[in-house]
């Protein structure tokens, strides 16, 4: 039995669960609102929601989407009491996720969220290439027009930015100095690319696609700040073997099995940018045509 964990309204893990049922697998998709009891049943763990049950051994393999495994907490009113019994349940939840874990995966909610200054230094060490950056809290340091600014943080979304609408954090260049201090910010030298690159790792293999975005000054920064009315030109692309095999030697490096990694070219180098091990991947699946939902799928 395949586990699926995610998002309710995720796109692409529906899309995998097409080819789960071509293929005739057997899966359980949780979602992020379910709460589960864990009890045990002839000596043998089982999880049960209002709309899911299983026994963890039936479990043979899991793919970690989005969201996560939430369990339900028996309150005592003797303080002392609960405060023990909190305890032994948070063990019991523990060794849940952890033996899940253990079996075959896609992703593993522990390690879901990357921290990008210790993904650089990794990415150094292996050997790519990564554009120079610092933090600081001040401008003095930043040279106008060649240096730009993006969040440390994995999201780049703000939720309920205004009026209940979202806001995207997009990278974007350095045009005038800053009077006062502020928050430990990242800085990052501005490298004039010739596209950018988004590469889809699944166990040891890449599937990549060049986005052409450098010539609307739109995208020209960041390609996420999509021009909807002319959309930049994509295609497939082979990233060099070399460069693939320090991409294996990251992930390993991470204990990441799956994830989406970005590239920029410029001229005989290929800068890497970051990596999220949950990112997008329909888009690429789709123009490229790689079937990656079908690749997952398979994989489970």
């Amino acid at each position: 039995m395949i586990l699926i964990i995610s998002d309710n309204n995720d796109i692409s893990t529906t899309d995998v669960i097409k080819w789960l049922i071509v293929l005739e697998k057997k899966f359980i998709r949780i979602h992020e609102d379910e709460i589960f009891e864990i009890k045990i049943i002839k000596k043998r763990f089982f999880l049960e929601s209002s709309s899911n049950r299983f026994f963890l051994d039936d479990i043979s393999s899991v793919w970690y989407r989005r969201g996560g495994l939430n369990f339900k907490r028996i309150r005592y009113k003797n303080n002392s009491i609960n405060i023990n019994m909190n305890e032994t349940q948070h063990w019991l939840e523990d060794y849940v996720k952890k033996k899940l874990e253990t079996i075959k995966h896609i992703n593993k909610e522990s390690n879901s969220l990357v921290n990008k200054l210790l993904v650089l230094e990794e990415a150094e060490n292996v050997g790519l290439d990564v554009p120079s950056y610092y933090l600081a809290e001040n401008t003095d340091d930043v040279i106008l027009g060649e240096t730009i600014v993006k969040t440390i943080a994995g999201n780049a979304m703000l939720e309920s930015f205004y009026k209940n609408s979202n806001g995207m954090m997009f990278t974007s260049v350095v045009e005038e100095f800053e009077n006062e201090d502020f928050f430990p910010t990242f800085f990052q030298e501005k490298i004039e690319k010739d596209f950018e690159i988004r590469t889809f790792y699944l166990n040891g293999k890449c599937w990549s696609i060049a986005i052409f975005s450098q010539n609307d000054e739109q995208t020209k920064v960041d390609f996420r700040n999509y021009n909807y009315e002319k959309r930049n030109k994509n295609v497939r692309y082979n990233l060099p073997k070399e460069i693939e095999e320090k991409v294996h030697q990251l992930m390993q490096l991470l204990d990441l099995n799956c994830g989406s990694l970005d590239f920029m070219k410029s001229g005989e180098k290929y800068y890497f940018l970051e990596v999220n091990p949950i990112g997008q991947f329909g888009y690429l699946s789709k123009i490229c045509n790689y079937s990656l939902e079908k690749e997952i799928a398979e994989y489970l």
